[in-house]
């Protein structure tokens, strides 16, 4: 194989890999879920995670960008801790600071694949002693090869009702190198507000 048409391949999968996006796997609306406007509304953003410093940073992100949407986002470990505290508990805690809903964000799977370009010797003088002989090696080129690790990574993002107590929203995403916490959290609000908007729940 020429290295131009290696290179080409090469670039082309790194390409795919890192130029994704977030998409869907699965998404549910509740058959009786009524058209919602978070507009003024305080909406806690609650992310699972066992890494409290993750949840945080995560919580803080998700709740700037339900505010940035016109809601009133809250982090809801400003609200009920860390932990997993009682649900009663976290019920109460939300009632009290007049919270209306909940977006829950978890990562369920990370995968990674790596993909290897090997390099190697190529070129047209290669074709024949004679045209490599003759060319005495000038067309010939040599590449040290590649190493691109692609990361897939997929969260369950969940939209609650808190004033129905009832699941109006579910999906199921995946993103395809997300550069940090705070790019993984942004593109899949994005990307959840974009699908919810598609179904008739929410106003873009």
């Amino acid at each position: 194989m020429s290295q131009t048409l290696r290179g080409l391949i090469f670039s082309a999968a790194l390409c795919l890999s890192a130029c994704g996006s977030t998409t869907f796997t699965s998404t549910w609306k509740a058959p009786d879920a009524q058209r919602v406007d978070p507009l003024g509304k305080s909406i806690a953003a609650l992310v699972i995670s066992s890494d409290k410093t993750r949840q945080r940073d995560a919580e803080v992100y998700l709740s700037n960008d339900l505010t940035s949407r016109g809601a009133r986002g809250v982090p809801a470990h400003m609200l009920i801790g860390y932990g997993h505290p009682d649900v009663n508990y976290a019920r109460a805690k939300f009632k009290d600071a007049g919270v209306e809903g909940v977006v829950v964000m978890r990562v369920v799977g990370h995968d990674q694949t790596v993909i290897v370009d090997p390099g190697g010797f190529s070129g047209s003088a290669y074709g024949s002693f004679g045209s490599y002989y003759s060319s005495y090696g000038v067309a010939v080129s040599y590449s040290t090869g590649s190493v691109q690790t692609d990361t897939v990574v997929t969260v369950e993002t969940l939209v609650y009702s808190l004033n129905q107590d009832k699941l109006l929203w579910a999906g199921t995403s995946r993103t395809s190198n997300p550069q940090g916490i705070q790019s993984l959290i942004i593109e899949v609000a994005d990307a959840v507000a974009s699908q919810m908007s598609r179904q008739g729940l929410i106003a873009r």
